[in-house]
C-alpha cells in the first residue's frame, strides 16, 4: 500500500506551474508581457498579499505562499540557468566587435549611475557603506526582462538594442567583483583584512582555473560521446550535470553559483554543441526565470507601499530618471543616436534581479540594514515590473524625435550572431561540403547544421561553422537564424526529413528561398507542394550529366550539348511543378534569389545549377 503524500510538499511547485499556466496565456492574449504577470503572482500569493491572511483564513494556505524564501532555491536556480545562456552568448568574437559599447557605454553607465544614486542615498543615510551598496545594487539592470522583451519584439540588432546588451553585458561580468566586494564588507574583521582579501582570491583564481582547464579538456569529449548516443533525455541530463557541477565548484571557492554558471556557458559556446544546447535548456531557463520574478514580486511588501506611497513613487521614478539620463549621456560620448540612447536608457533604468541578489547578501551579512533593504526591494521590483510599459514608451519616443544618420563607427557594429543575413545549410555530408566550398569561395557567410556528431566534430575541425543540432525543430531552426536567412539549402539524404524541413521553414517565412535535395522526380514535386522554392531530384541530374558527357563524347559541340541539357532541366522541372499545383511558391525561382542575393552575379533565368 502507498505511504500517504503530504500534499504541502508539493503546494509551491502547484502554485508556480499553475501561476505559468495562468500567465503566460492570458498576457499573450492581452498582448502584455510575462513579466508583470510574474510579479503581480508573486505579490499576491506571497506572505506580504494573500498569504499574510492564511492564519486567519486557513484554506487560503492552499493557495498562497506564506513563507519568505519557500521557492528561493528554485529562484536561485533561475539566475544560474540564466547566466549559463548569457555565457553562451559571449563569445570573444562578439565581445571584440562591441567592446567599445561593452566597456565604453557598460562601464560608464555602472560607475555613473551607482555614483549617482549613491550620493542620494548618503545624503539620506550618511552611512558610506550602505550608500555604496544601495548605489551599485541599483545601477544593475534587469537582463532578464530586457533581453526577453528585445527578443520578443526582434529589437536586438537595432542601435537601442546593441547599445542596451552592451551594457548588459559588462553588468552582468561587473555583478561578480560586486558581490565579492559586498561579501568583503560583510565578512568577520578578525586578523588583517588584506590578508583574507588576498587568501578569498588566491582560492577563487584556483577555482577559475580549474573550471577551465578541466572544462576545456573534458567539455568537448563529453558532449560528443553524449550526442553520439541520439538520446535528447541524455543530452538534456549532460547539460543540467554540467550547469550544475561548474556551478557548485564555483560555490565551495567562496564565489557565487552564477559564476559558475557563467563560466560553463563561455566554455561551452565555442563548441558545435552551443545551439542543440541554448535549444534544449530555454525552456527551463524560460520556466525558472518565471520563478524568479514570481520571488520578487512576495518580496513586494503592499502594506509598506500604502503606507508611504508618496517616498516609492519618488524614489521608482527617479531611479528610471536618473539611470536613463546617465545612458543618454553616455551615448553621446560613444556615439549612439540620441533617440536610440532615450529608448536604451528606458529599459537600462529600472532594476535587476542580481538587485535582489546583492541586497539579500548585504542584509544577510549585516551591512545593510533589513528595513533599507526592503525599501530597495520593492522600488526595483515595482520598476522591473515596467519595463515592457517603458519599451513602449521609448518607441513613442523615437518616433517623435528625428533620427540622424548613424556614425560609421557605429555602423560597424554588427547586430547579434543571430541577426545575420546568411545562408543556412541542412546537412553537411558531401553534398553540404561542396554547397559550403562555393559559398565560402564567392564570400558569401552561411551557417551548417548536422546530427551526425562525428561529421560535424570533423568539419569544427577544419574551420566550417558548422553545429550539431535537429534543424527539424522550429526553436532550434529560429536560433540558427531562420528570421533573417538570406537562403536555406537542404542536403540531407532522407527524404522524411526533408518534408518535415521544408515544410517547418515555409510556416516560419513565406518568402525564404528553399533550396532542397531531392531523391527523384516524385519526391521534388512534394517538395514543391510543401513549399520549396527550388527543388533538385538527384535521379534526374545524374541521368541530365550523363546525357551531357555522351553528347560531347560523340561530337557535339560543348555550347549546343550544355544549352540542350539545360532546356531539358527546365522541361523536366516544369513537369515536376505540374505535379504539385497546391505548392506554396508561385514566383519564379531566380526572381526570388534576386530579391534575396542582391548583389549575386546576373545568371540566365532559364538556366539551373546542377546540384553536385
Amino acid at each position: 500500500m502507498a505511504a500517504p503524500v503530504d500534499i504541502s510538499q508539493f503546494k509551491e511547485a502547484l502554485i508556480v506551474l499553475g501561476s505559468a499556466a495562468l500567465v503566460i496565456p492570458v498576457f499573450h492574449r492581452l498582448k502584455l508581457s510575462p513579466v508583470l504577470g510574474y510579479i503581480l503572482i508573486g505579490m499576491v500569493v506571497g506572505p506580504y498579499g494573500i498569504g499574510s491572511l492564511s492564519d486567519e483564513v486557513p484554506w487560503l494556505s492552499f493557495f498562497t505562499i506564506a513563507k519568505e524564501g519557500a521557492i528561493s532555491h528554485a529562484a536561485e536556480f533561475g539566475i544560474v540557468l540564466l547566466m549559463f545562456m548569457i555565457g553562451l552568448e559571449l563569445s570573444l568574437e562578439r565581445l571584440l566587435i562591441m567592446r567599445r559599447l561593452v566597456f565604453g557605454l557598460g562601464s560608464f553607465q555602472l560607475l555613473a549611475s551607482a555614483a549617482a544614486i549613491g550620493s542620494v542615498t548618503y545624503l539620506l543615510t550618511s552611512d558610506v557603506a550602505i550608500s555604496f551598496i544601495v548605489g551599485l545594487a541599483l545601477a544593475m539592470s534587469s537582463t532578464a526582462i530586457v533581453t526577453q522583451v528585445l527578443s520578443q519584439t526582434k529589437q536586438l540588432g537595432a542601435h537601442h538594442g546593441r547599445a542596451s546588451f552592451a551594457v548588459l553585458i559588462f553588468q552582468d561580468i561587473a555583478v561578480i567583483p560586486i558581490m565579492f566586494a559586498v561579501g568583503i564588507m560583510g565578512a568577520s574583521t578578525g586578523g588583517s583584512m588584506l590578508v583574507q582579501l588576498g587568501a578569498a582570491l588566491l582560492q577563487a583564481g584556483a577555482a577559475i582555473a580549474l573550471v577551465i582547464l578541466s572544462g576545456r579538456m573534458l567539455l568537448r569529449p563529453l558532449f560528443r560521446r553524449v550526442a553520439a548516443t541520439q538520446s535528447p533525455e541524455l543530452f538534456m541530463a549532460a547539460c543540467l550535470l554540467v550547469i550544475l557541477a561548474i556551478s557548485v565548484v564555483t560555490a565551495l571557492a567562496g564565489l557565487s553559483m552564477a559564476l559558475g554558471a557563467l563560466m560553463a556557458g563561455l566554455l561551452l559556446a565555442e563548441t558545435e554543441y552551443r545551439r542543440q544546447i541554448e535549444y534544449t535548456i530555454e525552456p527551463f531557463k524560460g520556466l525558472m526565470v518565471g520563478v524568479f520574478l514570481i520571488s520578487a514580486g512576495m518580496n513586494v511588501d503592499l502594506a509598506r507601499i500604502l503606507l508611504d506611497p508618496l517616498a516609492i513613487l519618488l524614489a521608482s521614478m527617479g531611479l528610471v530618471l536618473v539611470k536613463a539620463l546617465v545612458v543618454v549621456v553616455g551615448g553621446q560620448l560613444f556615439r549612439v543616436p540620441v533617440p536610440a540612447a532615450a529608448r536604451a536608457g528606458l529599459l537600462l533604468g529600472p532594476g535587476s534581479e542580481f538587485t535582489f541578489v546583492i541586497v539579500a547578501l548585504a542584509v544577510g551579512s549585516q551591512v545593510l540594514p533589513a528595513e533599507t533593504g526592503s525599501f530597495v526591494l520593492i522600488v526595483a521590483a515595482l520598476t522591473m515590473a515596467l519595463i515592457p510599459a517603458l519599451h513602449g514608451l521609448g518607441r513613442r519616443v523615437e518616433r517623435l524625435a528625428a533620427v540622424p544618420a548613424v556614425p560609421h563607427a557605429v555602423s560597424q557594429i554588427k547586430p547579434p550572431e543571430d541577426e545575420a543575413r546568411r545562408v543556412i545549410i541542412a546537412g553537411f555530408g558531401r553534398v553540404g561540403r561542396v554547397v559550403a566550398e562555393l559559398l565560402r569561395k564567392h564570400d558569401i557567410p552561411f551557417l551548417a547544421v548536422d546530427s551526425n556528431v562525428e561529421a560535424v566534430a570533423a568539419a569544427r575541425d577544419q574551420g566550417y561553422p558548422v553545429y550539431f543540432g535537429d534543424i527539424k525543430q522550429p526553436d532550434f531552426m529560429r536560433l540558427c537564424g531562420i528570421g533573417t536567412a538570406r537562403a536555406l539549402v537542404l542536403t540531407m539524404d532522407s527524404p522524411k526529413a526533408a518534408n518535415v524541413v521544408v515544410q517547418a521553414a515555409r510556416a516560419q517565412r513565406h518568402d525564404l528561398v528553399i533550396i532542397a535535395r531531392a531523391r527523384d522526380g516524385r519526391h521534388a514535386s512534394e517538395l514543391y507542394r510543401l513549399g520549396a522554392t527550388d527543388a533538385v531530384p538527384e535521379t534526374i541530374e545524374a541521368s541530365l550529366q550523363l546525357a551531357e558527357v555522351v553528347l560531347v563524347d560523340v561530337g557535339i559541340a560543348m555550347g549546343p550539348a550544355i544549352a540542350s541539357i539545360h532546356e531539358k532541366r527546365a522541361e523536366l522541372r516544369g513537369e515536376i511543378q505540374a505535379m504539385a499545383p497546391g505548392g506554396a511558391n508561385r514566383a519564379p525561382p531566380r526572381r526570388r534569389l534576386r530579391e534575396a542575393w542582391p548583389n549575386a552575379p546576373a545568371r540566365n533565368d532559364d538556366a539551373t545549377e546542377t546540384p553536385d
